[in-house]
Formats: C-alpha cells, sequence, structure tokens
C-alpha cells in the first residue's frame, strides 16, 4: 500500500510511519518540521534501513495548498492519515488565526488534494475530545483522588452533542465536521478518531500539549511540576502502540469507513491528572515529586473518558497497554533520550 502520513515527523506520526513500514508498506511524510522535535524524530525514523528505503519525506505545510496537491498527485496514495494540527489550546487562544489556517483551512487543503488526485483513497483524520467542548454542563461527583461522572460510566460516546470551547476545539471540529461531509457530498472513504491522551515514544511533550511526556520528563530532570486546577481532573491514556493498532485497521484493512470514533483508552485506563498519575511518577522516579498548583486553564474538562464501545464492535480494537506498563516504558526511553541513564 501506498500511504501517505502528514505531520509524519510528530509523535504520533512516526510511530505510525513505523508501524506501517513495519507491515510492508511505503509511506510518504509530510511535515514543516515545525515543532519543536520533529527534525529528531524524522531522524530517528530514517535511521532504521528499511524505513529509510520506503519513506519519501517531503517538506511542506497542509497551508500550502498548491505543494500539497503536487504531493498528492505525485504519490497518489491508497491511504491517507491527516495528524498535522496545531495541538495546543493555549496557543490557539493566544493565536486564533493561526490555529484555524493549520487545523481548519489544512484539513480543507488536505481533503481537497485527496478530492482531486486521489478520489479513492482512504482517509483519517485526528480530531479531538475538545469538540465535546468543557463537558461543564454534566454533573461531577469527587473522590479523593478524582472526579467522576456518574451518569457516564462508559465514558463519552460519538453522539454526545458537539460544543467546541476555546479556538482550538472550534478549529479541530470544523475541520471534523468537513472530513465527515467529504464523505457524504464527495464519496470519500473518510474516518474520524475523536482522541483523548495519547503517550509514548517520540513524544516531545510541553507544558501546553502532551501532560504525560511532560511531567515525566521534568520529574527526571529535576525541573518544577506545575498543576493547573486541582489535580483531580480526569484523562483517559492511550499508548501509542494502541492508538497505531486501531489506525491500521482504518488505513490497511478499510474498516470503519465513514464513521467516528471516541479513541482512547477508555474507563480500564483512565487516571486522574495529579492524584492519581503523581503517586504513580513518584513511584517510577523513587522519590517524592512535590508540585505547586496555578489557576485551571480555559476550556479544561473535569473529565474526559472515551467510551470505546463503538471503536471494540466496528473495529474489532481494544486497547492493550496498561497505563502503569507503557509509561514505565516511557520513562525509560526519556532517561536514555535526555541522557539520564545511570
Amino acid at each position: 500500500m501506498r500511504a501517505l502520513v502528514t505531520g509524519g515527523a510528530g509523535f504520533i506520526g512516526c510511530n505510525l510511519t513505523a508501524a506501517l513500514v513495519r507491515a510492508g508498506h511505503e509511506v510518504t511524510v509530510v511535515d514543516n518540521l515545525s515543532r519543536r522535535g520533529s527534525l529528531r524524530n524524522l531522524q530517528a525514523l530514517l535511521e532504521d534501513p528499511v524505513a529509510a528505503e520506503r519513506v519519501d519525506f517531503r517538506p511542506v505545510d497542509v497551508r500550502d495548498a498548491e505543494g500539497l496537491a503536487a504531493v498528492v498527485a505525485d504519490c497518489r496514495p491508497q491511504a491517507v492519515a491527516h495528524l498535522a494540527a496545531q495541538v495546543a489550546v493555549t496557543d490557539s487562544v493566544a493565536h486564533p488565526a493561526v490555529d484555524f489556517e493549520i487545523n481548519a483551512r489544512g484539513t480543507l487543503n488536505v481533503l481537497e488534494a485527496v478530492r482531486k488526485h486521489a478520489a479513492d483513497a482512504r482517509v483519517l483524520f485526528t480530531s479531538t475530545n475538545k469538540v465535546y467542548g468543557s463537558l461543564e454542563r454534566l454533573r461531577t461527583e469527587r473522590t479523593e483522588t478524582r472526579h467522576v461522572l456518574p451518569e457516564h460510566p462508559d465514558g463519552i460516546a460519538e453522539d454526545f452533542p458537539t460544543l467546541a470551547t476555546t479556538p482550538y476545539g472550534v478549529s479541530k471540529l470544523a475541520a471534523d465536521l468537513y472530513v465527515q461531509d467529504y464523505a457524504y457530498t464527495y464519496g470519500l472513504a473518510t474516518t474520524v478518531f475523536r482522541m483523548s491522551c495519547i503517550y509514548g515514544k517520540w513524544q516531545n511533550g510541553t507544558v501546553d500539549q502532551g501532560w504525560v511526556s511532560w511531567l515525566v520528563k521534568s520529574t527526571l530532570l529535576g525541573n518544577p511540576v506545575t498543576i493547573y486546577g486541582d489535580g483531580l481532573q480526569v484523562r483517559d491514556l492511550l499508548h501509542i502502540d494502541d492508538l497505531a493498532a486501531a489506525m491500521r485497521r482504518v488505513l490497511a484493512d478499510g474498516q470503519g469507513l465513514g464513521e467516528v470514533f471516541n479513541i482512547g483508552g477508555g474507563p480500564e485506563f483512565s487516571v486522574s491528572v495529579w492524584g492519581e498519575f503523581g503517586p504513580l511518577l513518584s513511584e517510577l522516579a523513587g522519590r517524592g515529586v512535590p508540585a505547586t498548583y496555578e489557576p485551571r486553564r480555559t476550556g479544561d474538562q473535569d473529565v474526559y473518558i472515551s467510551d470505546i464501545r463503538k471503536a471494540r464492535k466496528l473495529l474489532g480494537w481494544q486497547p492493550e497497554r496498561a497505563p502503569r506498563d507503557g509509561i514505565a516504558e516511557m520513562t525509560e526511553w526519556l532517561r536514555v533520550e535526555n541522557q539520564l541513564v545511570d
């Protein structure tokens, strides 16, 4: 299969590209290398001799409609994973026009390039749980270590009303709807993954996005840890290998076409940001990890857990890597990456 991955030098993109290459596919990677760590990710990917032969890198920005169309016309992909995005809520609040251009217009550029030059390709778009907004209207309860949504024990399902908040949520929802409509209006074979917290190797988390990686790395480096809010906010964690397995079901196997899926770790793999993650991090670090607290940030959700029953039914997929094991593995990778090996 010939695949194209936008944002292919990013955290998810590199892992997906590596998985596709291992399965014998050819991959064209599109990335503008603007995100910190993306060049290093790409170099690490291409150090694999098999990947070096099967990966074709194109330094194109998804905002460049003509450049993107030329790439699609040239490589004629049979599958497209559109992962390129502006991913930080805080950056979207500071720079909403840039956020729109990358997330909304960039997605439209991808869809138009596929419609005109690779109309039979399967297209997978990575959306976000932020399309459901802050969920502040839902009743929550509080335990010693976490917030709980008692009326949604299985998590948030795909038919939950979308009510995006923050420019990031709005731009991703616009892109999400365009991807769905290009299936309806133009007959493209599109699928949407509304994702929760993904973590694992090659993640270069920051204080604004990728909190699992950021907190682990800060702890390993001895940097201050800041928690925004009360630390009892809950997210479901999904290891990158489990996400890549779900993506391959769509891109390579053609399952779930025309559908929207909430993709995450589900209730079983949920954890509170500090009430439960903090003790685990202290255990992995072998010492206590002090934290300071700042006010909650705009658009934050008390609880977001993905209801993954639809993905389990239609894709035959479910997450396998438990957070404790996955985070321990990522911690060791970050030790090596930051040259903190004893």
